[in-house]
């Protein structure tokens, strides 16, 4: 059988399927379904998905063949195209239910072990190194300080620290890393 008279019978079968015609239905199932289940195995690589895959796409078919419009696609395509999108739609709500499962654990974790607020010694030794980190801070140049402070406080890349800052690249890169030095050496002696 040739693409047109393929086509041709395709599209007469969409068209008594969006009339709810099931015998029609049973038979675009028998012509395509080898090559849509080749479709959803390409989508969700596995075989087993690719089968609910593909039984999720002819009952979307069923709900949407009248919107099928022989102008815009050929058939095949047209239904590849629901095979692939219950494909990725599949993938989704299993992402969705791996990330709902993830979200029980934690809460069933939380519940029985203690809680990850900080304790009294905790915020305690924070409070000292901050202190610690303010005043090796202070040791640095006003430029290198503001330098250090721009790129990891506030998360900037050294070219957008060279652009806001109006220096050359190279200042820039060499002043955090003579920073970040001093800050190591600094920090080894207070603490």
């Amino acid at each position: 059988m040739n693409n047109e008279s393929q086509d041709a019978q395709l599209i007469a079968l969409l068209e008594r399927i969006a009339l709810f015609d099931e015998p029609a239905l049973r038979e675009l199932y028998e012509i395509s379904s080898s090559r849509l289940y080749g479709v959803a195995v390409r989508v969700v690589s596995n075989r087993e998905w690719a089968e609910d895959v593909l039984q999720d796409a002819f009952i979307n078919i069923w709900r949407v063949a009248g919107s099928y419009k022989a102008s815009l696609s050929p058939p095949m395509a047209w239904l590849g195209l629901v095979v692939r999108s219950r494909g990725l739609d599949f993938l989704r709500r299993r992402t969705s239910d791996r990330v709902d499962k993830s979200l029980e654990l934690d809460e069933v974790i939380s519940d029985t072990v203690a809680g990850d607020s900080p304790n009294p010694a905790d915020q305690a030794d924070a409070s000292q190194q901050a202190l610690a980190l303010q005043h090796c801070l202070s040791l640095l140049e006003n430029k290198q300080r503001e330098v250090v402070s721009l790129a990891y406080l506030r998360d900037m890349s050294h070219a957008e620290l060279s652009e806001q800052l109006k220096l050359p690249l190279g200042t820039v890169k060499t002043w955090i890393r003579r920073g970040l030095a001093q800050l190591r050496e600094c920090m080894t002696k207070v603490a």
